[in-house]
């Protein structure tokens, strides 16, 4: 152990040495070229580490850089969601307002009526404030938010700008249950707008709408408008239904009939008006219908006459 020790400080001793010589040398410029043999042999390796240590910060920065990016990308998603929603929300009020600004004007184009909006409420993803409406589509009714509360009656006719919608049948306090006109229960008295000629306007399990009970000698034709009459008080008068699109007549029947394509769009019916009052018909004012008489035949005078 001694002997270990002491060869132990030899060395520490002849490395101390060589260190105060290899300074000397240095100091002195002795070693120059050595050291210019050493950087030689070294700069290719020092060159690797500084190769590898750049590369590795580049990857670092690239990592930081997508992910940075990343959040950028999420950041502008989400805006974009949120004007997509901005954009949905200022076309549906745009709409609205549409639709309010068409029922005023409505209200002061009729100025006899007491007329109380109503949103349409149904079921129908496709459509706007649905609550409820017969899954089987065999009656066709729609619910709206304005009941007994408002002053909402049955009986009470339902209206939009472009022409009759139906009538209440059933209310609730904030709420109440119109059957449109194309119902097969529901049934209207009519008159053709040209020709004062009177019917009836039925709905079917179809949806659609037919005037019926028209006399035979009554002239009727494709395009005609079809007008509530008025008549029974259930209705004001002159408020829209349709128009004429076919008409069927057969010489061995007392009636002929025509089918109506409506002027409300019933499909997609969002906002309506209940004409809570209006003026009753006065059937005693009424023109009476002149029937049109078919044409005569002439005879060709004979010879001699």
């Amino acid at each position: 152990m001694y002997a270990s020790n002491r060869n132990r400080n030899a060395l520490l001793v002849a490395l101390v040495v060589i260190a105060i010589l290899a300074l000397i040398l240095h100091l002195t410029g002795q070693l120059q070229p050595l050291e210019d043999l050493a950087f030689g042999w070294l700069q290719p390796l020092l060159r690797g580490a500084l190769g590898i240590s750049a590369g590795a910060q580049a990857v670092t920065g690239t990592v930081a850089d997508v992910t940075a990016l990343r959040d950028q990308v999420k950041q502008l998603q989400s805006q974009v969601t949120e004007l997509t929603i901005a954009r949905v929300r200022i076309r549906e009020l745009e709409n609205e307002n549409t639709l309010l600004r068409r029922q005023l004007a409505y209200k002061q184009a009729n100025p006899d009526f007491d007329i109380l909006g109503a949103a349409v409420l149904q079921s129908n993803p496709d459509l706007a404030r649905v609550v409820g409406q017969d899954p089987s589509n065999l009656a066709r009714y729609i619910i709206i938010d304005q009941g007994s509360e408002e002053g909402i009656k049955s009986g009470m006719p339902v209206v939009t700008p472009q022409g009759l919608a139906g009538r209440i049948t059933a209310t609730g306090t904030h709420w109440a249950k119109a059957l449109l006109i194309t119902d097969a229960a529901s049934s209207v008295n009519a008159v053709v707008q040209s020709t004062r000629a009177t019917g009836i306007v039925q709905g079917d399990v179809n949806g659609n709408l037919t005037i019926k009970y028209v006399p035979q000698g009554e002239a009727i034709k494709t395009g005609d408008l079809i007008l509530t009459s008025g008549m029974g008080g259930g209705f004001p008068k002159r408020l829209v239904i349709g128009q004429v699109t076919q008409v069927r007549k057969h010489d061995i029947e007392l009636f002929q009939e025509a089918s109506i394509q409506p002027t409300v769009d019933f499909a997609r019916l969002e906002f309506v008006l209940v004409l809570k009052k209006f003026t009753p018909a006065d059937i005693t004012q009424e023109p009476t219908p002149t029937p049109t008489a078919a044409p005569r035949p002439t005879r060709s005078p004979t010879p001699g006459q």
